[in-house]
């Protein structure tokens, strides 16, 4: 659908954001031009999505929509065991919930905020362990998003085998610039985790993107569809989890899916699902947004889709590297990541020079961001990033020249800006960056 959107006047601007505690997740999204906070549920139905609603079965149990969506999973991804959510947090919540105790230890290629935070939350400590190349924003490596297994080692070695529950691989790696992860790796990251006898969980949010990079990276699958070879790189999981608001192309839901040998666990999630999430065939969703989810699984995994989707995220990495800003290389599959750190150089990490940046782009032209650096991960070394994300099947070339341009005039007067502090805060950190009031700090 399309809809009128205008451009507050600066005036308007600059008071939604003094009222919002300089917060842009508190930006009222009429206040917002382009708005580039998420991909997660902000992209555009098709035709046949919207044709699937009409026909959403709202049965509490034995919904026939359940029944299309975990056929088009098992098509789609390789998983005949599937137990919907009505997001991909609350699917970590049944995945994590099952299988994270106290003093666990997670290892990831990059936790994202949700997960860090499930895993806190059941007495877990999340352990990254990046590629090397993902620190470097400049280096040419085709799969910057993978996952180091010696850095693995060397973290159960810490701690012991038996303390190391799960190891998860996030394909494309959001936090490491939503770089993607090779199918090779998961190979490795599946050996390493049978080795210890962890449970091996594939985030898949974006695992058609993921695919996409693949088929054009990696010579193995250089004659692949991106469908093959998400049914190959998902299929060496024990488990996978999953947003569809991100790669299932909707508005709201996720799931977990459970390898077929894996019994108890399937059981497991199961009940934790009936406790928070509804009855695990419907898993707190609507029939009709089952519905749309079966569809737009098959949808994402269409290579014409995905070319377009990955070229118009590059096409908005193009427009930013023109207007100055330092953006890291290669562009991911669903986001531009700016250094903010390298931008603002001035203004020192503890001072929160993305969030800085993000207030000034918004401030500018209207175009709403996220910071993804020191305030979104506190008390992680983490490099100071502004993530544009794009939402799908949504945005214009005109929309990504008025980024452009909006950047080229932050880029002007860079010198300029000034930090930030924060002055309320929740209590779990891992989650401040959603509610959390700042003020700026004076030049």
């Amino acid at each position: 659908m399309a809809t009128p959107v205008d451009l507050p006047s600066r005036e308007e601007r600059a008071a939604a954001l003094e009222s919002a505690g300089y917060n842009l997740f508190d930006v009222a999204a009429d206040r917002v031009f382009v708005d580039l906070l998420t991909d997660s549920g902000t992209g555009t139905m098709s035709d046949a999505q919207w044709a699937a609603v009409l026909r959403g079965d709202e049965s509490y149990a034995g919904s026939s929509s359940f029944r299309r969506l975990r056929e088009a999973v098992a098509d789609v991804m390789g998983f005949d065991r599937v137990v919907p959510a009505h997001q991909g947090r609350g699917a970590e919540n049944v995945l994590y919930g099952t299988l994270v105790a106290e003093g666990d230890r997670v290892l990831n290629n990059t936790h994202f905020d949700t997960t860090r935070a499930h895993v806190a939350a059941n007495g877990g400590e999340a352990v990254d362990c990046p590629d090397p190349a993902a620190s470097e924003p400049d280096a040419n490596d085709p799969f910057k998003g993978n996952f180091d297994v010696e850095a693995g080692r060397a973290a159960v070695d810490e701690v012991g085998a038996a303390n190391v529950s799960v190891v998860v691989l996030t394909i494309t790696n959001n936090s490491a610039a939503g770089q993607p992860v090779s199918v090779e790796n998961t190979r490795e990251v599946a050996a390493f985790a049978d080795e210890i006898g962890a449970t091996f969980v594939i985030d898949a949010c974006r695992f058609a993107e993921n695919a996409h990079f693949v088929t054009e990276r990696e010579p193995e699958f250089a004659d692949a569809t991106a469908a093959e070879v998400a049914r190959e790189q998902l299929g060496y999981a024990d488990a996978i989890v999953m947003s569809g608001k991100k790669d299932g192309l909707v508005n709201i839901g996720g799931f977990v899916a459970v390898d077929g040998g894996l019994d108890d666990l399937f059981e497991r999630a199961k009940q934790r699902a009936i406790l928070y999430e509804g009855f695990p065939t419907y898993g707190g969703l609507a029939g009709r947004d089952l519905e749309a989810m079966a569809v737009g699984l098959r949808e994402a995994v269409d290579d014409d889709y995905l070319a377009h989707r990955v070229g118009q995220v590059a096409e908005l990495g193009a427009e930013l590297a023109a207007a100055g800003l330092p953006v890291y290389e290669p562009v991911g599959g669903h986001a531009v990541y700016v250094d903010a750190g390298a931008a603002l150089d001035h203004v020192p990490s503890s001072d929160f020079p993305g969030q800085a940046l993000a207030c000034e782009l918004y401030l500018e032209g209207g175009v709403r961001t996220v910071e993804l650096g020191s305030f979104a991960f506190p008390e992680t070394e983490r490099p100071e990033y502004v993530r544009f994300a794009v939402p799908r099947r949504t945005y214009h070339r005109e929309h990504f020249e008025h980024v452009g341009e909006t950047a080229a005039a932050v880029v002007d007067r860079a010198d300029e800006l000034t930090g930030f502090e924060v002055v309320d805060e929740p209590p779990m950190k891992e989650l401040r960056h959603f509610s959390a009031d700042l003020r700026p700090l004076d030049g």
